[in-house]
Order: structure tokens, then sequence, then C-alpha cells
């Protein structure tokens, strides 16, 4: 590593906390600043999770789950306990919207 030239740069802008936190972890792994990020980056495994299909689905449930509550509201049939299944519908499009990392 030590023949090894370094001639790329990488700008990044943090606040000064993440700063300080970032230049303390490096102190403390006994590494310079360029070393310990580099070690960091390689050291992490990205996974990318594509839901948008998953999504696109559960919206058209969530449509039809929305189609079925009106007629229940107008009475047109009885169906009990069904806001459980709305509020689950709910619950299941709140944790793929998370874990595509979208608070939206």
């Amino acid at each position: 590593m030590a023949n090894r030239k370094r001639n790329q740069t990488i700008s990044i802008r943090l606040t000064a906390e993440e700063k300080k936190e970032i230049v303390a972890k490096a102190e403390q792994a006994q590494m310079t600043l360029t070393d310990y990020l580099i070690e960091c980056s390689r050291d992490t495994d990205i996974t990318v999770t594509d839901l948008s299909e998953v999504l696109v689905e559960l919206k058209r449930v969530g449509n039809n789950l929305n189609q079925i509550a009106r007629k229940i509201n107008s009475k047109r049939f009885f169906f009990g306990k069904f806001d459980s299944v709305i509020e689950g519908q709910r619950k299941i499009y709140d944790a793929i919207l998370s874990l595509m990392g979208d608070e939206s």
C-alpha cells in the first residue's frame, strides 16, 4: 500500500459533528483519515432492494380495499372487522416504504 500513488480525490460535505466523529474513529483505529474511510467503504456491503413492482401491486390492493370499504360504509353489504384488514395493508405499505428508504 505504501507504493500506491493516490492521485484521485472525492469531496464530501459533512456537519462539524459528523467530521469530528469520523476523525475520532480514525484516530481510535490508529489510521489516517484516508485509510480509515477507504477501509470502511471496502468493508461495507451494499444491498439494493428494488421493491417498486411490489409497491405498485400493493397500491392496487389498497385501491381495491378502498372500493370495498366504500361499499361497506354505504351499507351495500356487511363485512365484520374490515378495519383490521385496512390497518394490516397500511402496515405492509409503511414497512415497504421504510425498506426503500422513502418516508413519504
